[in-house]
């Protein structure tokens, strides 16, 4: 029945998915979450790093048990286990339901991502004021419980795969590999390369970016800025982004990305006062861009029949590069390291991307 209703009224999915992830963005807000965080909880600026580290590795792990699940059971099961597991659920689910429109489906989902920032933002601060010094972020993170809970049970339970004959658009890529067959090709490994380059010029500033516009001539409130006009720019590049890519080509856009991250990254090394909300802004709009255009590269490469775990896959690059890029820079010890690993990441990913080429399908013995 919710198949039949979902054929009729495809946009359901693209609303469930939406309302689900303008809630569940945390990793977008994490600059409102830091201090709080470290006070509640008796952290130093390192540990709160680490533990925002934690945060996006888990999300990489997740995927891929998430996208196991996914494509046993569907995304509806996948995503009622837990919000670690909805991403790829969805992403996959709404890409089968728009097979010959994926820049719509990667373009809804990709931007209700980029506005949870903003969204959380707001909430967070709202809730801080409302909750007092006494319950504090505590009380923040249980009403955002409070809130997301229902959301994501409801929306999860209208996620359903289409018909089979939808999950396809003729004439077009017609591979279908497992996530064995995946990993044996180079492409997965440059793939997941890039997405691990990726992480250094967003994932090494967004635990401090307050901080940083303090230190840099900002005031509390225009440093908020930061994450807010942050979360804008990530929602227009996972809106915007994949609109070129099926223009001109995943591989052309992401080097394109790569390469003004390159220049962003650089340009962020000496900005001051309000340039470091506006390049910060330009950062996660390329970061952010790179992630939306990862799901159709993923099934133009690999195809569609494994779509989630496949992708869960590719996520384990994001779950490697928070790890590594951080632990890095603090082993470094240099506040200007960030941004030497941040520039470095643009170049190996661009690098990454531009060694990239189809996949070539499988051979098919000839008959004796």
């Amino acid at each position: 029945m919710k198949q039949q209703f979902a054929a009729k009224h495809p946009w359901t999915i693209l609303a469930a998915g939406a309302a689900i992830q303008v809630l569940t963005g945390l990793p977008a807000a994490w600059g409102v979450f830091q201090q709080p965080v470290m006070e509640e909880y008796g952290l130093s600026e390192q540990g709160a790093g680490y533990a925002f580290a934690l945060l996006i590795a888990a999300f990489g792990v997740g995927c891929v048990l998430g996208g196991f699940l996914q494509d046993k059971k569907g995304p509806r099961c996948a995503a009622l286990w837990g919000t670690a597991f909805l991403y790829p659920s969805i992403q996959s689910c709404a890409q089968k339901w728009y097979a010959g429109r994926k820049v719509l489906a990667t373009g809804v989902i990709g931007g209700a991502v980029g506005l949870s920032g903003a969204f959380l933002t707001l909430f967070v601060r709202a809730a801080l004021r409302g909750f007092g010094p006494v319950q504090g972020i505590r009380g923040a993170f249980w009403a955002l419980g409070a809130l997301t809970l229902p959301v994501c049970l409801a929306g999860s339970a209208v996620l359903s795969d289409p018909p089979q004959k939808k999950q396809q658009p003729s004439g077009k890529n017609t591979l279908d590999l497992s996530p064995g067959q995946m990993l044996r090709t180079k492409q997965y490994w440059l793939c997941a390369g890039a997405v691990c380059f990726s992480t250094p010029a967003v994932l090494l500033f967004s635990p401090i970016i307050l901080k940083l516009g303090m230190e840099r001539g900002l005031d509390e409130g225009a440093a908020l800025w930061s994450v807010v006009l942050g979360s804008v720019g990530s929602a227009a590049g996972r809106l915007l982004m994949p609109m070129l890519s099926d223009k001109i080509g995943r591989r052309p856009t992401d080097m394109i990305l790569f390469a003004v991250s390159l220049g962003l990254s650089a340009v962020f090394w000496f900005a001051q006062g309000w340039a470091v909300v506006a390049v910060y802004a330009g950062l996660t709009f390329c970061y952010s861009a790179l992630a939306a255009v990862l799901p159709a590269l993923s099934t133009d490469l690999f195809g569609f029949p494994h779509a989630g775990v496949n992708y869960g896959f590719l996520a384990l690059g994001q779950s490697v590069g928070s790890l590594a890029f951080p632990f890095v820079a603090n082993l470094w010890g240099l506040e200007q390291g960030r941004h030497i690993l941040a520039i470095a990441g643009a170049v190996g990913g661009f690098v990454a991307i531009w060694a990239l080429r189809p996949v070539q399908p499988p051979r098919t013995p000839r008959p004796n």
